[in-house]
């Protein structure tokens, strides 16, 4: 007999799911029959994905309640919503965040850097704590979406960077934690994902075409990543990979794999070398 969809039966909360790559998780939650509630501060996005949701055939089993991640009211009083809707929470992601534009240390205020800790690092905090009870209780998880960066930076994003390493790290340390409870806690760490937010962020720079071809081949694969890919990967960590805990699984195309140029452009006519150390 073939088994059902794997999500069947199961609640799922996605923070930040009104687009990009939190619309595309919820997409791959709800395409395997879990019931997603989905949060945004965006309230008419939201509806906007909740009504195309509502519109399938057959109507998935979706809904959208707006909340500011960054407020920890709002966060409790979400979590209450879901038990008194569902009777039950099976797992969370965390997918809320932002990629500012470029910009240097010197260039960044402290009170842009704690709001960015506020959204990026401490709505992760929040929204596992109020949800931990709930998910102990079934023996839950925990998905937060970092970023390949964390772990390999990137120039001129050293708020971002600082703030996407420490949800990795504070991934790690929640899963042994939480290992007595049997909850898992595990992340996502995507490279470059073809999204609004990429788009918005390609058009600040002087050539914004140039730099949409240099995204794509940062990629071994020679594209970027689609917000499903990354849905995918949620659904397996949720359900399949139940023997995983601690895990940051880049979703990357290989970017991070071999040696590249990190220096300025050499001189025309120098020496090049194949040499590897």
């Amino acid at each position: 007999m073939a088994a059902g969809p794997c999500g069947e039966g199961r609640v799922v909360l996605v923070t930040g799911g009104a687009r990009g790559i939190g619309a595309g998780i919820v997409r791959a939650f709800v395409e395997n029959g879990a019931k997603v509630v989905f949060c945004d501060k965006n309230e008419a996005s939201g509806q906007a994905l909740a009504e195309e949701l509502r519109s399938a055939q057959p109507p998935a089993g979706a809904a959208f309640i707006r909340c500011d991640v960054t407020r920890e009211g709002e966060v409790e009083a979400l979590i209450s919503e879901i038990l008194q809707r569902f009777g039950r929470l099976d797992c969370v992601v965390n997918n809320a965040g932002h990629h500012p534009p470029e910009e240097t240390l010197e260039e960044i205020s402290p009170q842009a850097f704690r709001e960015l800790l506020e959204l990026n690092l401490l709505a992760v905090y929040s929204v596992s704590k109020f949800a931990l009870p709930l998910l102990r209780q079934n023996q839950g998880s925990i998905i937060n979406i970092s970023s390949l960066v964390g772990a390999i930076g990137q120039r001129k994003a050293a708020s971002y960077v600082a703030t996407k390493g420490a949800v990795t790290a504070l991934t790690k340390a929640l899963a042994l934690d939480e290992s007595q409870y049997g909850v898992r806690v595990n992340c996502i760490s995507p490279g470059n994902i073809w999204t609004p937010l990429w788009t918005e962020l390609a058009a600040t720079t002087p050539d914004p075409a140039a730099t949409v071809r240099e995204g794509e081949q940062m990629q071994p694969l020679g594209r970027m990543g689609r917000p499903d890919e990354v849905g995918a990967a949620a659904v397996f960590l949720a359900f399949r990979a139940s023997f995983c805990t601690g895990v940051d699984l880049p979703v990357t195309g290989g970017a991070e794999l071999g040696y590249g140029r990190r220096g300025p452009p050499a001189p025309r006519g120098a020496p090049t070398s194949s040499a590897r150390s």
